[in-house]
């Protein structure tokens, strides 16, 4: 199923559609304000191995990342966020920024078997933090990467419905997306520091 949803104002309707297939269990794929994301409801256990053996990966072992609505969301499903990164974030969020924080214990298990730790986004586009507010728990993201290794990320929502169509249960034509990933930033020790360079400027942060 291909939903086209206007980037800038989500149409309730169609947002409404997708929320259904996030509750029934299902899969999709969804533009953010980086590349688009691949994801289902936290709360949804096979969705959630669904994710990893799309990737390819065990779900314990899986790249996997939520998408909350607002800060005040993120304190629900991390442990202690000091004064420090909680400044960070406010300046970083919504933006293309992921942080690992310390996890609660409200992130599942299937999350948790190795690792005591969450990337969370909360990203400047109004269809996945629309989608999390109407669902009521945060969704799972993890980037699509495209085969071709030029390309790395596919930024076309038509192709990659072509593609991923026989796998997801819904792909989101939000727009074309973008083909630089978030900047990830690891908060979870006593110096925030640096993973990955991405979309958003780490200097900005500080």
């Amino acid at each position: 199923m291909l939903v086209r949803i206007h980037p800038d104002n989500p149409q309730e309707k169609e947002l409404e559609k997708v929320v259904a297939v996030l509750r029934k269990g299902g899969v999709i794929i969804y533009p953010t304000d980086t590349v688009y994301g691949l994801g289902c409801d936290i709360t949804n256990r096979k969705a959630v191995e669904r994710v990893a053996k799309i990737k390819g990966q065990k779900p314990e072992k899986a790249n996997l990342s939520i998408i909350c609505y607002d800060l005040s969301h993120i304190t629900d499903y991390a442990r202690q966020v000091g004064n420090k990164t909680f400044k960070m974030m406010k300046k970083g969020l919504p933006g293309p920024f992921t942080f690992i924080l310390e996890s609660s214990s409200n992130i599942p298990k299937v999350f948790k078997m190795k690792r005591k730790t969450i990337g969370i986004r909360v990203p400047d586009h109004h269809i996945p933090r629309e989608l999390v507010r109407m669902l009521g728990n945060p969704i799972v993201t993890t980037s699509i990467h495209d085969e071709d290794d030029i390309i790395e990320y596919s930024t076309d929502p038509e192709l990659i419905h072509e593609k991923f169509e026989a796998v997801v249960d819904c792909v989101i034509d939000g727009g074309y997306g973008n083909q630089v990933a978030s900047t990830v930033v690891d908060c979870s020790g006593e110096e925030p520091f640096l993973v990955r360079e991405g979309l958003g400027d780490y200097d900005d942060l500080y």
